[in-house]
């Protein structure tokens, strides 16, 4: 797995990625937690502490081979995304809980990704030699230069320079997309043959993951006192993640293309599951909302 694409162009891609990520956020959208703490607080338990148990427990009842088990969880440890914001907005949900909840994910994860991946290794062993040495130091310093360096430098550049940030949001957005979709398929095309090979199997519980992510992040804050557009920015956000980071930590950090399949295929089917999932519950919004005016 040496090859330049792999080991240049994906952390490249990612980090233009999070470069356009780091355009459409600003220090509010850290600080606008204090308005809604509660709120926060249950998406990133939901997130950070039930998602990995969620993950690991279907890796077991899957029977998964060790190295898509650390896959797996890499994937269920990756922070929600701008495509969650994305989904929010066109099922109305809060989409600015949901940009505050991106941004402190997007800076948590650089301390979870690595403690949740290292676990799997060690549990899984997935090079069978029991002293698998997993996400150390240097390796934890990449994912931060990926994840996190060009976030901030995004937003400092839309600080400085709001217009700039403005008209280059959507340009960014959409290059980083098909720069990203390119190397993405270009990295998997030479291991075709174990991608679909994985793909009955993996599909399987990648769609069960999603169904159970967002339908956690929906009821839970909702039953804990969240309000409906809450409930819907938390479920996006906890249920849709960004695939992007565990492919790009799995292929050029880990250098394992067997270790993002799981997210490669999530990526796929992620998709149609949120749209169903988000329609599903903003039909049984609308009902409640009938039902009461009546």
């Amino acid at each position: 797995m040496n090859s330049p694409l792999i080991s240049v162009g994906l952390p490249l891609a990612l980090a233009v990625v999070m470069f356009g990520l780091g355009l459409s956020l600003t220090t509010t959208d850290f600080t606008r937690i204090a308005k809604s703490p509660r709120v926060v607080a249950i998406a990133l338990a939901c997130q950070l502490i039930a998602l990995p148990a969620i993950a690991f427990g279907l890796v077991l009842l899957f029977d998964l081979e060790p190295i898509l088990a650390v896959g797996m969880m890499l994937l269920a440890a990756s922070p929600g995304g701008t495509t969650a914001n994305l989904f929010s907005h066109l099922f109305r949900g809060d989409v600015a809980l949901n940009v505050s909840l991106t941004a402190v994910n997007s800076v948590i994860a650089v301390a979870t990704v690595p403690l949740v991946t290292n676990f799997a290794i060690d549990y899984f062993d997935p090079a069978g030699s029991g002293d698998s040495v997993g996400l150390q130091f240097g390796k934890v310093v990449q994912v931060f230069a990926i994840v996190l360096v060009p976030v901030g430098i995004g937003m400092l550049v839309r600080r400085w320079a709001p217009a700039f940030a403005e008209r280059m949001d959507r340009p960014v957005r959409i290059g980083s997309a098909v720069i990203l979709l390119l190397v993405i398929v270009g990295s998997l095309t030479a291991e075709s043959e174990d991608f679909s090979a994985h793909f009955p199997k993996i599909g399987a519980i990648t769609v069960l993951f999603c169904v159970i992510s967002l339908t956690i992040g929906f009821f839970v804050p909702r039953l804990l006192g969240a309000t409906g557009r809450q409930s819907i920015a938390c479920s996006m956000e906890v249920g849709v993640h960004n695939s992007t980071i565990a492919i790009t930590i799995a292929l050029s950090v880990l250098d394992s293309t067997e270790m993002a399949v799981p997210a490669a295929i999530y990526g796929i089917l992620m998709f149609p599951t949120a749209a169903v999932f988000g329609f599903l519950i903003t039909r049984r919004r609308t009902r409640t909302a009938v039902a009461a005016a009546e």
